[in-house]
């Protein structure tokens, strides 16, 4: 009786789990700087907001909009000190997500970056991602990709997100 008990939670706790990556998801996000803005930049912030849908046993898809920043370090030349505009984009992707046993949880982001400084054009964005939910919170790691002309913007992040 007892491991019927326990299976029978286990059993509800994973279909929870599973239902609550549908809806309205709103995620947050602090990351550090890698490849060709490292040297530049201190750390990236972003925030993000998904409609996801069941597709399939497992299989969500849906739309996402966010907002992506990178804190640039003034420059500190001879000439003196040359303060950059912080580069801040806005994520416009499909998000799809397939849930694993117990929670856990890959998906990935693909869209457009637009750029919302002058000078920023924007670029591919692409953005894996693995994690964990917790009922309606979800804790996860990602990597951010904003391939610009001539470059890239990117992060490894932490992040959290909260369904609604």
């Amino acid at each position: 009786m007892k491991r019927l008990v326990l299976i029978f939670c286990f059993t509800l706790i994973g279909t929870a789990a599973m239902q609550a990556q549908s809806g309205l998801r709103v995620g947050a996000n602090i990351g550090l700087p890698v490849g060709d803005i490292e040297e530049a930049s201190n750390f990236q912030i972003g925030a993000d907001l998904a409609y996801m849908v069941s597709v399939a046993d497992m299989l969500y898809l849906g739309p996402k909009v966010g907002y992506t920043r990178f804190f640039i370090e003034d420059l500190d030349t001879e000439l003196g000190d040359f303060e950059i505009d912080d580069p801040a984009f806005l994520p416009i992707a499909a998000t799809g997500r397939v849930s694993l046993a117990r929670g856990f949880f890959f998906g990935a982001d693909l869209g457009y970056a637009v750029g919302l400084n002058d000078g920023n054009d924007g670029g591919f964005y692409y953005k894996p991602q693995i994690g964990y939910n917790f009922g309606k919170i979800g804790l996860m790691v990602s990597y951010t990709g904003i391939s610009v002309d001539g470059g890239s913007f990117d992060a490894i992040n932490l992040g959290v997100e909260f369904g609604l």
